[in-house]
């Protein structure tokens, strides 16, 4: 398990983690979303041991990560840019990472590079970026650690390719002890990947939840009914956020469907249905809730 508490980094004038606590339990696939400058690079790099922390503690499987050479053991980090070297081939890395990390499987990536058609005689500086986020991808899950650390890793992979990985760290999750979080932008990206998500915001997080406990807890419902039974309405759900066309109004709300729905039908509607919200729309109704809102950016 890595357990965050009260963690804060800052780089001159700049605080780009501020009070952050969270937990990520072991055989999950946890996914790191925010806003640009939220800090989940300087998260990522704090959970590998490359930076310490200002404040607080991390520690992974009770241990502190800072120059801990034992539990680094346990970790493997691929950054947003992964390091290669000048005119190194694939099997080059590989060699690399056999020495690095002891647990290297081989065997198994010669198998990963043939099936993801990537030739290991030829060199990363000709492959494009989508392929070379592919490469590091496989030498992350061959190098056997427990944890695997992937910064923008998945950003430029191919829908089919997304798929490809996500049936892999599935498949290692079931057959060995590994937890791979992913942090990322892209919150499409993610949404098929990931079992449980934490949302950082200016430095601090907002919520650490599971990804489909996440999607039952708010929900997305448009319906058409008389002004004042609307009226009633709004005061008896938790609204995040309206909005209206015409005689059609779309409310996301937070509480259970049931209860949802009791309300909306006890007021009679012409017309009301409840539609699925995206990772992407959870996303923005919370982050508009504590003020980072689109509208404000373009007006």
């Amino acid at each position: 398990m890595i357990k965050i508490e009260n963690l804060s980094k800052q780089f001159d004038k700049i605080r780009a983690l501020d009070h952050v606590t969270a937990q990520i339990a072991e055989g999950s696939v946890y996914g790191v979303v925010g806003t640009n400058g939220a800090g989940k690079s300087t998260l990522m790099r704090i959970l590998a041991g490359v930076l310490r922390p200002d404040e607080g503690s991390v520690q992974i499987d009770g241990m502190e990560i800072f120059e801990n050479t034992e539990i680094k053991r346990r970790i493997c980090f691929i950054p947003d840019t992964p390091y290669y070297f000048s005119n190194a081939r694939v099997k080059d890395m590989m060699g690399c990472y056999s020495i690095v990390y002891p647990g290297f499987d081989r065997e198994r990536f010669t198998e990963l590079c043939g099936k993801f058609e990537l030739d290991q005689s030829r060199k990363l500086s000709t492959f494009s970026k989508g392929m070379r986020r592919q490469v590091f991808v496989l030498l992350g899950v061959c190098a056997g650690t427990k944890y695997l650390l992937c910064d923008e890793t998945f950003d430029g992979l191919d829908p089919v390719v997304r798929q490809a990985v996500k049936s892999i760290f599935i498949d290692e999750v079931m057959r060995r002890d590994f937890t791979p979080i992913i942090a990322s932008h892209n919150l499409r990206e993610l949404e098929d990947i990931c079992d449980h998500v934490g949302l950082l915001h200016r430095g601090g997080i907002l919520f650490s939840k599971d990804l489909e406990e996440m999607k039952t807890d708010i929900h997305k419902v448009q319906y058409v009914m008389e002004p004042a039974a609307e009226q009633r309405l709004l005061g008896e759900l938790d609204v995040i956020k309206r909005e209206t066309r015409g005689n059609l109004s779309c409310v996301t709300v937070r509480g259970s469907r049931e209860e949802i729905l009791m309300d909306i039908e006890s007021k009679k509607p012409l017309f009301y249905e409840i539609l699925p919200l995206s990772l992407e729309e959870i996303f923005i109704s919370e982050t508009e809730v504590i003020g980072y809102d689109i509208k404000n950016i373009i007006h």
